[in-house]
């Protein structure tokens, strides 16, 4: 493994650590805005590995997945999943959608966020 696809990687596990420590700590909104970057990282890892360059300055994960040459080969779930974490990086950032955001990611929604953000991060990084 490359510098920058470790760089990619480490930043990745580490945001996945963060929106487990968002969970405990209640903040919600969060683990879902963590989630959101866990997997757009381990995509950049992915396509800085296939592609031999720096990766896209891009949030999008379904984009990112198919530069890194993935999304085919993801199970319907994960590009279900994608449609589901891809608002939780925008709407994080401006005030008019946390409210109705928050309101929405209770304990157990970010309970599934995690899990399903750790089959999709595992899957990718299985096959870097």
């Amino acid at each position: 493994m490359n510098d920058r696809v470790k760089y990619w990687v480490d930043l990745s596990d580490y945001d996945y650590e963060t929106a487990e420590a968002m969970l405990v700590s209640g903040r919600y909104l969060y683990v879902g805005f963590m989630c959101h970057s866990t997997i757009e990282k381990i995509l950049k890892a992915s396509f800085s590995l296939k592609n031999q360059e720096s990766a896209p300055y891009s949030h999008s994960l379904s984009y990112l997945a198919k530069k890194a040459g993935v999304y085919d080969h993801f199970p319907v779930e994960f590009k279900d999943f994608l449609d589901v974490l891809e608002p939780l990086n925008i709407e994080a950032r401006y005030p008019s959608h946390k409210e109705k955001l928050i309101q929405s990611l209770t304990r157990l929604k970010c309970e599934e966020l995690l899990i399903n953000t750790r089959e999709l991060h595992q899957w990718i990084k299985a096959r870097l």
